[in-house]
């Protein structure tokens, strides 16, 4: 259910039928109910009185403020793991960086872009060795994930994307925690401009 928010399928605003849910995944209700309040604890849904469960919309000011705490958390994680990150984990991050370059060059379906861009966050994360940061990031990322979706197709976005998680990369792997810490920042505040325009859009529409 995470990955169908995450990857567009449910959209903001939409409704989560509990009946239609045990139908998709082939499992019971109570399964879809400690579902549904993982994910309302994750902030992904909200419980609306005589609508039930629905897919969040997250606004302008939210967005906003959510990409700034992003950025300063993904800037530490990457200086960290310039300065702490070992021959195996740069490896790691690089092959993760890989995928998502080759899944967008190869004009991969959306839900396989989110895929191979979280596990490159995933390594990225780990990399940093913190367990609050990690906890926080993760998060961030589970609130923005419905706006991954949406940035990266827009155009000229992804082959940007893939730029600057390479530079991330090269950063990592050269052992400059500034220049990571750079690379980092600026890949959140470059996709936070699309979200925020798309968001801003939205609103006064």
């Amino acid at each position: 259910m995470r990955e169908l928010i995450a990857t567009g399928h449910f959209k903001p605003g939409d409704r989560l039928i509990e009946r239609e849910l045990c139908e998709t995944f082939d499992v019971g209700r109570t399964s879809v109910r400690e579902a549904l309040r993982q994910l309302e604890a994750e902030g992904l849904i909200r419980t609306e009185p005589h609508r039930g469960p629905i897919v969040t919309k997250v606004s302008f000011a939210e967005a906003q403020q959510l990409y700034q705490l992003r950025a300063l958390l993904e800037g530490f994680c990457g200086a960290e793991f310039a300065a702490k990150g070992t021959d195996e984990e740069h490896k790691r991050l690089f092959a993760a960086c890989e995928a998502f370059a080759a899944a967008a060059e190869g004009k991969a379906p959306t839900e396989q872009l989110v895929a191979r861009k979280a596990e490159f966050y995933r390594c990225l994360i780990a990399g940093a060795r913190n367990i609050y940061v990690e906890d926080m990031l993760t998060s961030l990322h589970n609130r923005v994930s419905m706006l991954r979706a949406t940035t990266m197709t827009q155009p000229h976005r992804l082959p940007k994307s893939v730029e600057e998680i390479r530079d991330i990369t090269k950063a990592i792997c050269a052992r400059d925690a500034e220049w990571a810490r750079r690379a980092s920042i600026t890949h959140v505040e470059e996709s936070s401009k699309i979200a925020l325009q798309l968001l801003s859009d939205a609103e006064v529409a």
